[in-house]
């Protein structure tokens, strides 16, 4: 069995978000961890893999720094790593990057494709999906659990209160919910073993099937219109009263703003 797994370095919000002048994000100067819905992905690539002997292999696009991502994957238990890297993908939204995905796992062979259900950088949930469409692949979405049963996966598909239970066959493409399962950590052995393994390097020459005109920035029919950190909030109004007057206060406030 032969699983891969599409995982994508996120900036870390808690050291904050930069941008550049075209309103894109400013990867290089932030700092960055797994998405972890492609986590949660991975880690459940892992316990297939415990339980059915599979191969996982780590795709990523994006700066070369990426490889730090796909080191973290094999740390945890991934066998093989690829690193799609090339100028002229860069400022790619979701179409230009998941048509570049799907170039690039064109030259593999798998069973599943596992991504994340969205990334915390874009919120936008269409690159898995749209992986699936340009490979021809049924996809499941929002994964809370999933089981493989012979050449077939059982997926409980989160829907609001409730779940739907869903089998392909494989090959096929899964999205998966960070709430899918607790990952692993990497282990000390682990770290040292993934950095004696060398990850592959893929760049615009390695992609099959795609045309020029639907990469990087120049081939996504989306663009940012505008793009500003937090907007500050002002301190609002501060008033010292006794008990009753707070109230008193507070009541006419919330009929003010029509709460009450």
């Amino acid at each position: 069995m032969k699983i891969v797994v599409c995982i994508k370095q996120v900036p870390d919000t808690k050291g904050g978000v930069k941008f550049n002048p075209d309103g894109t994000l400013d990867r290089a100067a932030m700092l960055t961890i797994m998405n972890p819905d492609d986590k949660a992905g991975l880690e459940a690539a892992l316990r297939l893999k415990e339980q059915h002997g599979a191969e996982v292999t780590v795709i990523t696009m994006g700066l070369p720094k990426a490889d730090e991502v796909l080191r973290e994957a094999m740390a945890m238990g991934a066998d093989k790593g690829i690193l799609v890297t090339d100028r002229v993908l860069g400022g790619a939204d979701t179409w230009a990057t998941s048509t570049t995905l799907a170039g690039a796992i064109r030259n593999l062979e798998y069973d599943l494709i596992i991504t994340g259900r969205q990334a915390i950088d874009g919120d936008t949930a269409q690159v898995g999906p749209q992986i699936a469409e340009h490979l021809g692949l049924p996809v499941i979405s929002y994964a809370q659990d999933i089981k493989v049963d012979g050449d077939s996966v059982i997926v409980q598909r989160q829907y609001e209160d409730r779940y739907h239970e869903l089998k392909a066959k494989m090959p096929c493409l899964i999205t998966a919910l960070s709430e899918l399962n607790e990952p692993r950590y990497m282990t000390p052995g682990g770290i040292f073993d993934a950095y004696d393994k060398e990850v592959t390097v893929w760049g615009r020459a390695d992609l099959k099937d795609v045309d020029d005109s639907d990469l990087g920035l120049k081939g996504s029919p989306t663009k940012i219109a505008k793009a500003s950190d937090k907007v500050r909030k002002g301190a609002g109004e501060k008033v010292v009263l006794d008990t009753d007057e707070a109230v008193a206060y507070l009541m006419g406030k919330f009929k003010e703003k029509h709460v009450i």
